[in-house]
C-alpha cells in the first residue's frame, strides 16, 4: 500500500487530485507553504460590479487572479480544474444557496468570470513557525468566521457587510499574530479588530455564521482578520442570478508559495 504524505506535507496537485476524487475537506492546515484561494465565479455582465467590489473593499476581498470567460484555469495552478479541484463548492441562484456539490462541472457555465482570491489560512504557515497555536487546526475544526456590522463599500450592484475570521491567541503573541500577517496584505494582512466582538456586531463567540465554533485557551485573545467569504455574503445581499464559489473553508489550493505574498 501506497503511504499518504500528512495533510500538511502534501504538494499541491496531490491534495487536488484527492479533491477531484471526491475527498471534502476544510483545507486549513493542508499544504503548508502554499497559498489558497476563495473561488467566485459570476456571469460577465456582473464581472465588473464584482471587480469594483474587491477594488474597493481590498482587505476583506484582495484579488489574485480573474479568468477569462468560461475559463476553468488559473495560471496560479496550472493544470489545476477550477470545476472539481476546491474540496467543496456552492450554487447560488438570485442570492439563495441551491445546491453545496463536491464537483460544480454540471452547473458550469461559459459565460463565468471566476475570481481569486486571498486567504487568511495563506499567513497561518508563518504564524506556526513562530509558535502561534492555531486553535482549529489543532481542534480538528473549520476556522470560526462572522458577518460584522461593518459595511463593506458598495460598488455598482454589489453590497454587503464585511466578514472576518478569528482566532483565539494567547495574549503575549498577538503582536506577533498581527506583525507576521500584516506583512501578507494580499492575503488580507493584519487585523481589523482585537478583544470585544461586540465592537463588530457579533453577539455570541460560539455561533459563528460559518465555519465551527473553536474553544479558548485560558489567556488567549479573540483575534479578527478580513475574511474572503465577504464576497460571498455580497452576493447573498445583491442576488445575481447565478453564482458558483467554494463552500466558507473548503478552498482552491495553488502552486503559488506563502512567500511570494510576503513583503519585507
Amino acid at each position: 500500500m501506497t503511504a499518504v504524505a500528512p495533510r500538511e506535507a502534501l504538494p499541491p496537485g496531490e491534495a487536488r487530485a484527492l479533491f477531484r476524487g471526491g475527498t471534502s475537506s476544510p483545507t486549513a492546515g493542508w499544504c503548508a507553504g502554499y497559498t489558497q484561494t476563495n473561488l467566485i465565479a459570476v456571469p460577465a455582465d456582473w464581472a465588473y460590479d464584482v471587480l469594483l467590489f474587491c477594488q474597493r473593499n481590498p482587505k476583506p476581498c484582495p484579488v489574485l487572479d480573474v479568468t477569462d470567460p468560461g475559463s476553468t484555469t488559473t495560471a496560479l495552478a496550472p493544470g489545476a480544474d477550477l470545476r472539481t479541484d476546491a474540496p467543496r463548492y456552492r450554487v447560488w441562484e438570485n442570492g439563495r444557496l441551491v445546491e453545496e456539490p463536491r464537483d460544480v462541472t454540471h452547473a458550469w457555465r461559459g459565460d463565468l468570470v471566476t475570481f481569486l482570491i486571498g486567504c487568511s489560512f495563506t499567513f497561518e504557515s508563518a504564524l506556526a513557525d513562530a509558535g502561534v497555536p492555531l486553535r482549529h487546526i489543532d481542534q480538528g475544526r473549520n476556522v470560526a468566521m462572522y458577518r460584522t456590522s461593518r459595511e463593506c463599500r458598495p460598488a455598482g450592484r454589489m453590497h454587503g457587510p464585511m466578514v472576518v475570521s478569528m482566532r483565539q491567541i494567547p495574549l503575549e503573541l498577538v503582536g506577533t499574530a498581527s506583525r507576521l500577517s500584516a506583512l501578507m496584505p494580499s492575503v488580507h494582512g493584519g487585523p481589523v479588530h482585537i478583544g470585544d466582538p461586540g465592537a463588530l456586531g457579533i453577539e455570541d463567540l460560539t455561533r459563528p455564521d460559518f465555519g465551527d465554533p473553536v474553544e479558548a485557551e485560558p489567556g488567549d485573545v479573540p483575534v479578527y482578520w478580513a475574511c474572503g467569504v465577504t464576497p460571498q455574503t455580497a452576493l447573498m445581499a445583491s442576488r445575481p442570478p447565478f453564482a458558483i464559489t467554494h463552500a466558507p473553508g473548503h478552498m482552491l489550493i495553488t502552486d503559488a508559495r506563502d512567500t511570494d505574498y510576503r513583503i519585507g
